[in-house]
Parts: structure tokens; C-alpha cells; sequence
């Protein structure tokens, strides 16, 4: 999961193999840690921090996540990434609102960078996520309404937007997941739309998400 200024703590090349585990084949990757710790994270207790300066990701275990995820560590240079996922059916999008916007493919997402104090917008493209300033009245005109958009919390969290047959459909998601999209599109784009197995993977994609979303009506906290 890649984008512009953000890593993770992804698999490592192996060491060169001595005596007869060069005949081996190749070696499985090592296990993913925690940045912090240094404890092997499995994959259910995964969590991400954002380091707010630089934009990037680090992985995390979920007993250090939580030392970034109680109330007053939210000013910190870490931030942990909320594991929440929103819907909010009653706000719709029309095409008009879509073409505000400007995004040449279907799919963007747009997080509030509070160093900067504006939103930014990115989408998936073969080089990776390409960055789309928007307008602060843009912003307020389409998305700056919506009961979502109130909710968004800076850095961390993203508006997921996606255009498919006619309709919009928005959700509030952790920002690792919309790295994760851009990575995994990065890999598997042909040609100039895409090709059918990065399409299969997006129409995938928003399926995980649209079973994990909650209808905002029913979401309290976190």
C-alpha cells in the first residue's frame, strides 16, 4: 500500500541463503512489525498511525494504536487510524456535483490536511495517487454539506467517493484503505481504462466496504 509520501513496514528481502537453502527456493517474508515495539503484528490486530509532518504510514500493534487513539492524543504527531466505516444514504450526489469536482476516473478520496488547513483530493492512477486541489468553495458546494463531511476527522480519516452507473456513492473510511486501493490499482492497471482484472478488484474492493459500512443513523463513537 503506497502513495505519495506514504510507506509501510511491508516485507523485506530476504538474506542471502548459505549452503544448501540456496536450492531452497525463495524464503517467505518476513512477518510485518510494529514500528514502535518491534512486535510481530498479525494480520487481525493491524492498525496504522499516521505521522501527521511526513505523511506517512506506520504499522502497529493494536496495544501501542491505543496509546495514539484516547481523547487529547489526537494533537500529537501521531494519530491512529480510526477503524470506522460510514454511510450516509441520504446525501446523494448528481452528475453535476461529480463534475465540480474534476476527477478524470471514478474513484477519489479526500482527506482534511490540518497542516495545511485544506482539503486535499487524490485518485487512483497507474503512477499511483495523483493529487487534485481543489477549491475551498468546491469543497463547501459538494461534499462541505453532508453529515459525513462533519464528521471527518483530519488526517486520519477519508471521504470515499465512487462513480459507477449513474451514482455516487460516498463513505467515511480510514485513510490506509484508500493507500491500499491506490496500491493495489498501481499493480494491476492495463492499458488506458484499467483492464478487466483491476476493475474486478475495484468492484471487490467497494464491496468489502460497503458490508462493513454502517448507515450513519445507527454509528455513535468509534
Amino acid at each position: 500500500m503506497t502513495g505519495p509520501g506514504i510507506r509501510t513496514n511491508g516485507p523485506r528481502a530476504p538474506h542471502a541463503p548459505r549452503g544448501l537453502r540456496r536450492f531452497a527456493g525463495p524464503r517467505p517474508p518476513r512477518p510485518e512489525t510494529c514500528e514502535l515495539c518491534g512486535v510481530i503484528v498479525p494480520g487481525e490486530s493491524h492498525r496504522h498511525l499516521v505521522e501527521t509532518e511526513k505523511r506517512t504510514l506506520l504499522c502497529a500493534c493494536t496495544p501501542c494504536a491505543l496509546l495514539f487513539d484516547r481523547p487529547g492524543a489526537a494533537t500529537g504527531r501521531l494519530r491512529a487510524v480510526p477503524v470506522r466505516y460510514l454511510t450516509d444514504p441520504g446525501h446523494r450526489l448528481d452528475d453535476g456535483a461529480w463534475e465540480l469536482l474534476q476527477i478524470p476516473v471514478g474513484v477519489a478520496f479526500f482527506f482534511r490536511n490540518a497542516a495545511l488547513d485544506r482539503l486535499v483530493a487524490l485518485y487512483p492512477s497507474p503512477a499511483g495517487a495523483t493529487e487534485s486541489e481543489l477549491a475551498p468553495e468546491t469543497w463547501q458546494t459538494v461534499l462541505g454539506t453532508g453529515r459525513l463531511a462533519e464528521l471527518l476527522e483530519p488526517d486520519v480519516e477519508a471521504l470515499l467517493l465512487r462513480r459507477s452507473e449513474g451514482r455516487t456513492e460516498c463513505y467515511l473510511v480510514p485513510i490506509d484503505i484508500c493507500y491500499e486501493l491506490v496500491g493495489r490499482m498501481r499493480l494491476l492497471w492495463q492499458g488506458f481504462d484499467g483492464g478487466s482484472e483491476a476493475r474486478a478488484a475495484l468492484r471487490e474492493f467497494f464491496a468489502q466496504v460497503e458490508r462493513r459500512a454502517r448507515v450513519l443513523a445507527e454509528e455513535g463513537v468509534r
